[in-house]
């Protein structure tokens, strides 16, 4: 393993650590001039590959064309924590505000889309290092402890086997982590290979037919008019068709008239070398789940195919005027503050090297609650928000809209989500004194809880009424 201490990784951006061993994909042609179609897709991310996936799948006559900024798995859907489960942003507003029935089915759907997305990754043929292994997370402190076992509950209020509530000695047969005060795990979870499971997504999309136009910034999506059609406008020509989906999830603050819809918030991964068989003999972790904690600043981790430790965290959570980062690049702080939480879950991989740091942004509605919708009189749709949980959440997404664009009253289309409204953001400088002050206090109570608090620090209790997350 690399020297103890070192800081710096051997490569910083680049998009992220999914492509470094194949390199960055040779984008598709642009946009040759106007066209016409009968759904566009704005957003070669997962949502806009499976929005365009399922209406393909339903019906093979239909003219589509998605349009991408860069290449497809450019965003988040390239550079996420390979976290596919059934966790989705919103549960407890849509249940306080819809009722627990609605937010029950809805769980009911996002529990059964794990097990989809694998089958469909299956049987595609799409090879995306996928395991289910579940998800284990973990408390380090006794506030941390408290929370899970709320968590737990909750979880099964939503049905008595979904969730498996832990000791310290349990947790520690699956993953042994420094100082371990009890875990949960659930096997509603996969660990994937994002860039790999966008790519063979994207390739079997573009096989049925899809018509895929990348380095296409949309600039605008402009609703139907008495005597015209919805229009996605690009640098190269304007796309007319019957329905624009906007699938832009934490780049939406780009398109005209967006700037306040979604927050950009970024979150930040490091990469080890792969790791040597005597630190997986210490460790365990031959489930391969995927790995979170109960801290209000919370990481995330998976051991990855070829035995590195990808580990994220939120870093520097928000740019002013909510511009996005730069290739992936993240700041040394933030590097530092992975590998703090790398060296204190595994001390035994404090001498390991850094291969890898990026970044990346997702999307985060006012209300922190994900929503999909159509409005069939603009011709406008979208869908995202997901505040870090799409990688399952955009196959339901696509799913749901393609029963919208279809015309179906299905279960998906009843869901809570499904039109739910948020208001916007607030202007700048509000936007990023509110965000930074809120993740300041969270940091500050993982500091407090940190010296043995057993309760949970009110510091975070108040961040969370002025986020509005509860």
């Amino acid at each position: 393993m690399g020297r103890s201490g070192d800081q710096s990784p051997a490569v910083n951006g680049g998009v992220s650590f999914w492509y470094a061993r194949t390199g960055l994909p040779e984008p598709r042609p642009a946009l040759p001039g106007d066209a016409d179609a009968d759904v566009c897709i704005v957003g070669g991310g997962y949502t806009g590959l499976w929005a365009a996936y399922h209406l393909k799948k339903a019906d093979p006559g239909l003219r589509i064309t998605l349009l991408e900024r860069r290449f497809c798995g450019y965003g988040a859907s390239g550079r996420n924590g390979g976290w596919l489960y059934n966790g989705f942003a919103g549960r407890a507003a849509f249940a306080r505000r819809y009722g627990h029935g609605p937010a029950a089915a809805m769980q009911r759907v996002m529990d059964a889309a794990v097990g989809e997305v694998a089958d469909t990754v299956a049987a595609e043929g799409i090879e995306a290092d996928l395991v289910r292994g579940g998800v284990l997370e973990v408390a380090r402190t006794p506030a941390q402890l408290a929370r899970l076992r709320a968590f737990a509950e909750a979880e099964r209020s939503y049905g008595a086997d979904r969730i498996h509530l832990l000791t310290a000695a349990e947790t520690g047969d699956r993953v042994r982590i420094a100082g371990t005060l009890g875990g949960t795990w659930t096997p509603y979870g996969a660990r994937v290979q994002p860039a790999k499971l966008v790519r063979g997504l994207a390739g079997v999309v573009a096989g049925l037919g899809v018509r895929i136009h990348e380095q296409t910034p949309v600039t605008a999506v402009e609703p139907a008019t008495v005597g015209s059609r919805a229009r996605a406008v690009t640098p190269h020509g304007t796309v007319t068709a019957d329905y624009v989906l906007r699938a832009t999830e934490g780049f939406t603050a780009g398109l005209r008239g967006e700037r306040r819809t979604w927050l950009p918030m970024n979150s930040a991964m490091i990469a080890t070398e792969p790791l040597p068989p005597a630190f997986w003999t210490a460790v365990g972790w031959t489930g391969r789940e995927v790995l979170g904690d109960f801290a209000h600043a919370y990481m995330y981790a998976q051991r990855t195919a070829d035995d590195r430790i990808a580990l994220g965290g939120r870093g520097v959570p928000y740019r002013y005027g909510s511009r996005t980062d730069s290739d992936g690049t993240t700041q040394p702080a933030t590097v530092r503050q992975l590998r703090e939480i790398l060296d204190s879950f595994f001390p035994a991989a404090a001498g390991a090297r850094i291969d890898h740091a990026w970044a990346g942004v997702l999307g985060v509605p006012r209300d922190w609650c994900a929503t999909v919708d159509l409005d069939r009189a603009t011709g406008l749709g979208w869908a995202g928000g997901y505040v870090g949980s799409g990688v399952t959440t955009a196959d339901l997404a696509g799913r749901t809209l393609r029963d919208l664009v279809l015309g179906r009253d299905t279960e998906l289309t009843r869901l809570p989500w499904v039109g739910h409204g948020v208001r916007r953001w607030e202007p700048e400088p509000l936007r990023w004194l509110g965000v930074h002050a809120l993740y300041a206090a969270y940091h500050a109570a993982d500091r407090q809880e940190a010296t043995g608090r057993p309760t949970g620090s009110p510091l975070a209790r108040l961040a969370d009424v002025i986020s509005g997350r509860y």
